[in-house]
């Protein structure tokens, strides 16, 4: 074992402490806590790994620990057991290795218990799960909803993608952006001369790729600090097209029929994206869903108010939930008539009246979009 190997996973359950106990997002803190290490690249991104993984399947790791456990546990240790946990069920590293390295990098007093329960977990032949969610490592209620809204199946192979880490797909001016949202933006059909509002905007991809069609893009997000974030894209992809504003995209500063599409990312609970947010799926309330949809509506009708007749309205969300997909839009059906859907095409897959992208089919966030014109 190695020094450097002890300070990977010192490092790592540090950041666990952060994320668990002290609030912290995982995608904020341990970037900065790399930062002021002094672990090369390859340990860099082998941290990443097991801070992100650990926290993805902390239910699961918590199920192999608790059950040698006679007594509850301080957070460091908790999260020295959950990480050693986590590298010998869920990552190929060898069981002496996972053992030894989580051992020397957990609090001396503990490491006589770590060490007990770690070669318990590791000598285990026969492992029987007591559920599905703790197997999965969700909260009960995102595993019963998806299964509700997609199927069985659909849902399950779409909570086991999501605990696999997202690849880094890059765009041709640099950008790094998923590819569900890159086929959003291209969906919105943007093109030269146009006019189109992006009404919730950050941190501005979709807007500097449709401004880079030669549209005037108005990009716009409710908060001055997201707002920042679209500027500082424009500015590194040097978007001349494209302005940036703070606004509430359900009051728009904007005249009836200004633009020639509109673009809406609505806000969501992001059950489709959770495997790019890895304790998103413990800090998202079960009544999110319902809650966001009234939200998505309120776009959607304000949207219709300032696209022209003739033009594009785009509605997307990066989850996968009957109530912020399907009944949305039937609410659109029911009140805003005057915006008819228009088919997506390949590669969405059709859902209702809009189209589906899940992650499992391409290795994506799952993501769902309805497309209208004005009539």
């Amino acid at each position: 074992m190695t020094n450097k190997a002890a300070d990977t996973r010192r490092l790592a359950i540090d950041a666990l402490v952060r994320i668990d106990n002290d609030g912290a997002y995982a995608n904020i803190v341990l970037p900065a806590m790399l930062q002021r290490s002094r672990l090369d690249t390859r340990d860099r991104a082998f941290a990443t790994e097991l801070v992100y993984g650990t926290t993805r399947m902390r239910r699961a790791c918590d199920w192999l620990v608790d059950r040698y456990l006679l007594a509850p546990v301080e957070p460091v240790v908790r999260a020295a057991l959950r990480l050693g946990a986590y590298q010998l069920v869920f990552v190929e590293v060898p069981a002496h290795a996972a053992v030894d390295t989580t051992v020397s990098a957990s609090p001396i007093r503990a490491r006589r218990l770590v060490n007990a329960v770690l070669r318990k977990i590791s000598g285990e032949t026969d492992r029987v799960w007591p559920d599905d969610a703790t197997k999965l490592s969700y909260p009960e209620w995102i595993v019963a909803r998806l299964r509700t809204d997609l199927g069985t199946v659909d849902a399950d192979d779409a909570l086991v993608a999501m605990n696999v880490g997202a690849p880094s797909t890059v765009r041709a001016d640099g950008y790094v952006q998923d590819e569900s949202s890159q086929l959003v933006g291209a969906a919105v059909g943007a093109l030269e001369g146009e006019r189109i509002a992006d009404i919730c905007a950050a941190p501005g991809g979709k807007a500097t790729a449709m401004a880079a069609s030669g549209a005037l893009v108005a990009a716009s997000d409710l908060r001055a600090s997201r707002a920042s974030l679209i500027a500082a894209n424009r500015n590194k992809l040097d978007a001349r097209s494209l302005v940036v504003a703070v606004g509430d995209g359900t009051r728009l500063p904007y005249r009836d029929a200004t633009f020639d599409r509109v673009l809406i990312d609505a806000p969501c609970s992001g059950l489709g994206a959770l495997r790019h947010r890895p304790d998103a799926r413990w800090r998202i309330q079960a009544d999110a869903p319902d809650r966001l949809a009234a939200l998505q509506f309120a776009l959607l009708r304000e949207a219709e108010r300032v696209v022209k007749r003739g033009g594009v309205v785009l509605y997307s969300v990066c989850t996968l939930t009957d109530a912020e997909t399907v009944a949305v839009d039937a609410q659109v059906e029911r009140e805003l008539p005057g915006l008819i859907p228009v088919a997506l095409g390949d590669p969405w897959q059709p859902r209702g009246r809009g189209g589906q992208i899940l992650p499992q089919l391409r290795d994506t966030d799952g993501m769902f979009a309805v497309r209208y014109q004005k009539s």
